[in-house]
């Protein structure tokens, strides 16, 4: 009996390690190609909410003329959102307000967006914010942007 529960147990620890491993790997992965930087995002806002719910931590990364967006706490390989440069359109930049200050990191900012007429907020660094406004105005000749 003894020997069944170290042996179960040892299983069970060998799992648990297996998984931490895999997401580990997972976000070295996601992360080796370079151009990523940490962005949580609210999907599908309603105009004027406020509050801390809703938003999911992730892992954004440049791919060529879109933005590809991952959860943190998954074990998915592809993105779970897309975001192209041409379709996102900027509607105001703040700072975390309410419960916000408690789901979001720290130094964050909060850019409420609109994407194929679907309102989200992306909340970044500043720095990563920096960046990601570049990477919005940078678009090749004849594609409009939208940056308020």
């Amino acid at each position: 009996m003894v020997l069944a529960l170290l042996v179960s147990g040892a299983v069970v620890l060998v799992l648990v390690l297996l998984g931490l491993f895999v997401f580990g790997l997972r976000r070295r992965l996601i992360q080796r190609s370079g151009g990523t930087f940490d962005c949580s995002l609210r999907w599908n806002v309603p105009e004027n909410e406020s509050g801390g719910k809703g938003w999911i931590y992730g892992v954004a990364r440049y791919n060529g003329d879109r933005i590809e967006w991952f959860r943190v706490f998954s074990y998915a390989p592809r993105p779970r959102r897309l975001l192209e440069r041409s379709a996102i359109e900027v509607l105001e930049r703040r700072t975390p307000q309410g419960e916000e200050e408690l789901a979001l990191l720290s130094d964050s900012i909060v850019l409420a967006c609109r994407h194929r007429g679907t309102r989200l907020e992306l909340a970044m660094s500043e720095d990563a914010l920096t960046g990601f406004l570049a990477w919005l105005e940078a678009a090749p000749p004849g594609q409009r942007v939208n940056v308020a």
